[in-house]
């Protein structure tokens, strides 16, 4: 079995008070579970600046490709120094839990956490338990609550069951 690779790096200076307090903001505002949540987010922004300026050099076809691709992340750029400057809350606001909160599915972004694990969230016919999950731009319209029908007619099938047992029993 191969190991994962950590898709993160820990800040060099631990108790940086300027850092510390921004965490701890960005952890209550988006409902994250962690601080590694956001070490994770600034990775990958990052990662997508260093792709950016690696382009700057290519062609402008190449550099069309990796845009299109971060329009459909979600993610609102133009052109590559829009790219350059991106932070950490663009990718935080593109996150299952997040968009729960911005379509008023969910209250707070703790409530979608939930929603989200116990399985109530659909993207298209599909279960998401993933409050991270990265949504594009297509499966944003599909988003929404399983439905509790189901388990509403099983409760009543059982209503009735019991009815007309006890209504046998009392003829009797």
């Amino acid at each position: 079995m191969l190991r994962k690779r950590k898709r993160y790096s820990r800040p060099r200076k631990l108790h940086e008070i300027a850092r510390v307090e921004e965490e701890n903001r960005i952890l209550k505002s988006y409902g994250l579970k962690n601080k590694k949540e956001v070490w994770k987010a600034d990775a990958r922004i990052s990662k997508i600046r260093d792709q950016a300026k690696a382009l700057i050099t290519k062609s402008p076809e190449e550099q069309e490709r990796f845009i299109g691709k971060l329009k459909k992340l979600g993610l609102r750029v133009e052109k590559l120094q829009d790219v350059l400057a991106l932070g950490k809350e663009s990718i935080l606001d593109r996150r299952l839990q997040t968009m729960l909160v911005r379509k008023n599915i969910a209250k707070s972004p703790s409530s979608a956490r939930q929603l989200i694990v116990h399985k109530h969230v659909l993207i298209g016919e599909n279960a998401v338990n993933i409050p991270s999950y990265n949504v594009s731009l297509d499966e944003e319209k599909e988003i929404s609550l399983k439905s509790k029908n189901r388990k509403v007619k099983e409760k009543s099938e059982n209503a009735d069951k019991a009815e007309s047992a006890g209504a046998e029993n009392g003829r009797e």
